[in-house]
């Protein structure tokens, strides 16, 4: 574990492992199911959401009928999920799937992207260009249960890393391709951002350009450094206090979870890897690790 920066001790207390024995295509949405005391997550390329034991064994697959870029857990119990072109409410056990809103005023060559459950009990989620020559036509929504979907921000070309602080009030997002991570003023009431955005880090691709982030409830930030195979913890105002070495080239996305939250787990991608990366044998492995501060929680999408 390399640490560069750092400010305080390392929150780390035992070092990343491989947790089980399943590779995605493109790993994403990692989502703690405490209810079931179980990891789910998401292969986007792979159409489809996998749960795992806390042991690393797989104990389910549920195929969808098209890319799925995130997703969260609903108060009813059911999943609200980001497919290509919209939201749907999707029931694990029927595998019923119900259309919430279509993004119609997306271009065609759009699709939903990372997303979350904030704690104001909306699904947060992004769209992105989905061609290889991405350019900045992103937008972040804010969608509720009436099926209301609010643009929130626009002009990003890989919109990415959502999170919140502990306490509802700062809301963390980032750019994978601008490589910077921004953060808000948020009304966890009302979902108001009340503030322009604050660029907090500026990072480049050789230090991990950032992809899916979570927080802590000492209020630092974690984000995947997909491009420089490694997990980097940030203060509130941007500096870096840690930088965690990870087993597998291209991690995408971590979140906490296990009885008291301080379990970190982290997603990774196999696919579109080019060189050296290509040919290490963990990729699209997930890990995981333990820390000595807990995890912030992940809002449940208020579906009733």
């Amino acid at each position: 574990m390399a640490v560069n920066g750092a400010t305080s001790s390392s929150v780390v207390v035992s070092p990343p492992a491989l947790f089980g024995s399943h590779k995605s295509r493109l790993g994403e949405s990692p989502v703690w199911d405490a209810a079931r005391n179980r990891l789910l997550w998401c292969d986007i390329e792979g159409k489809e959401i996998l749960a795992a034991n806390p042991d690393g064994s797989l104990i389910r697959r549920w195929a969808l009928p098209d890319k799925i870029g995130s997703f969260g857990i609903c108060e009813s119990g059911r999943w609200v999920l980001g497919l290509r072109r919209g939201a749907h409410l999707f029931d694990p056990e029927s595998e019923k799937l119900t259309l919430l809103v279509e993004l119609t005023a997306e271009p065609e060559h759009n699709r939903l992207n990372d997303g979350k459950v904030g704690p104001d009990g909306a699904y947060w989620v992004g769209t992105m260009d989905d061609r290889p020559d991405r350019q900045p036509i992103g937008t972040l929504y804010r969608i509720t249960a009436d099926g209301k979907a609010e643009k929130k921000v626009e002009g990003m070309t890989v919109p990415n890393g959502l999170a919140w602080s502990g306490d509802g009030r700062t809301m963390f997002h980032s750019d994978s391709r601008g490589r910077w991570i921004d953060t808000y003023d948020f009304d966890a009431a009302s979902g108001a951002i009340r503030n322009k955005r604050r660029i907090v880090a500026d990072v480049t691709e050789e230090q991990g350009r950032p992809d899916g982030g979570a927080c802590d409830m000492e209020g630092a930030y974690w984000s995947a450094g997909v491009s420089a195979q490694c997990l980097h913890r940030y203060s509130p105002t941007g500096a870096l206090l840690e930088t965690i070495q990870m087993p597998m080239p291209a991690c995408t996305m971590p979140c906490f979870g296990g009885a008291d939250m301080k379990t970190l787990y982290v997603t990774s991608l196999s696919e579109g890897l080019k060189g050296e990366r290509a040919l290490q044998p963990n990729i699209g492995r997930l890990a995981v690790l333990k820390t000595s501060v807990a995890g912030a929680p992940v809002g449940k999408f208020r579906d009733r």
